[in-house]
């Protein structure tokens, strides 16, 4: 750890488990600073560092102030298969902006990084990963400094049902919607799931065996987790859409989030989309939340943007993702369709 300078008296190590709730505070901090919310909860961040492909102890640096504050983090995802785009996020304490911390740590970052290339093929293009809310400028302008190119923008879209109800969903005709059992679906939903979003811009192809459980962890091992509000569209027996949300979004408890909106392309341009989202605007009007949130690209091909926008929903936050090249060559994710 000698290879990342820090300002005297400062000092530096790796995180733990034990570490969860200072973090989730550092990064509440800073997000409403930036943004002016909380980005997420101590049992969120939780949830995400019991992945089996994450170690906190290998793959995070933290830095303390000389009077016990943390004061800067970082963390770097290689441990996906195939590990293709290493993702870094990091944040920085806004009384110890301006120290060198977020380039010294990014830095550390995309040398840890550099293990992937070691497992994979020498042809393939590998790229670091990072991003932030297009609020937080200072971070922008250190992405930029480090010779990272803008490559995506996202938007947060939102919702407000305050007036009116929202109108009934019509579903296509020989669609119906079936109960989500967890006991039974999960599978099913993930390999619809996938099917769904595997011609998106980003999309990488990886094993069932580690995509899988990813899925169930993220989807179901959370204290935001409610099965009554996921909704599957039915063609018989095969699923033709769903509508996966959670109970709120993990900034704010008072709107609802649509975690998965998919459709599967031979059940495209009928309508269901549209059905799927209205449907869960219903179901979160009955519960009392006036409020439904959703990302989406910002250049999705599929429509996806003027979907939401039919169904009311405008742009509140935007997100824009960077990327520096490690190695050039075949670049194996999926970078543009066709509508």
């Amino acid at each position: 750890m000698t290879d990342i300078n820090i300002p005297q008296g400062f000092t530096l190590r790796p995180a733990t488990m034990d570490d969860i709730p200072a973090c989730a505070d550092l990064f509440n901090l800073w997000a409403e600073k930036e943004m002016g919310h909380r980005e997420l909860t101590a049992e969120e961040l939780r949830t995400e560092w019991s992945l089996d492909e994450f170690i906190p102890e290998e793959d995070t640096r933290i830095v303390f102030a000389p009077d016990g504050t943390l004061a800067a983090y970082i963390e770097v995802w290689t441990r996906r298969i195939p590990p293709v785009k290493p993702w870094i996020w990091g944040r920085v304490h806004p009384d110890y902006y301006s120290l060198g911390l977020g380039t010294e740590l990014t830095e550390w970052a995309e040398r840890f990084s550099l293990r992937v290339l070691d497992i994979l093929p020498t042809d393939v293009r590998v790229t670091h990963e990072l991003g932030v809310d297009s609020r937080a400028k200072e971070a922008h302008e250190l992405f930029k400094n480090m010779g990272y190119s803008p490559i995506r923008s996202f938007y947060q879209m939102q919702i407000k049902m305050d007036e009116s109800q929202p109108p009934a969903p019509r579903l296509p005709d020989d669609l119906v919607l079936k109960p989500f059992d967890p006991t039974r679906d999960l599978e099913a939903i993930y390999r619809a799931d996938e099917d769904s979003f595997r011609d998106h811009y980003g999309f990488v192809e990886e094993p069932f065996e580690v995509g899988f459980p990813r899925f169930v962890h993220y989807m179901t091992k959370t204290e935001n987790y409610d099965p009554s509000l996921w909704f599957i569209a039915y063609d018989g027996d095969e699923i033709a859409g769903l509508n996966i949300c959670r109970p709120r979004s993990f900034e704010d408890n008072n709107m609802g989030w649509v975690s998965i909106l998919g459709v599967r392309r031979a059940w495209r341009k009928r309508g269901l989309g549209l059905a799927l989202l209205q449907h869960s605007f219903a179901e979160f009007y009955k519960r009392g939340k006036r409020r439904v949130g959703l990302g989406v690209d910002a250049s999705n091909l599929t429509g996806a943007l003027r979907l939401y926008e039919k169904a009311g929903m405008s742009v509140f936050s935007k997100f824009d993702k960077y990327e520096k090249e490690m190695r050039a060559g075949k670049e194996i994710s999926v970078q543009s369709i066709e509508e």
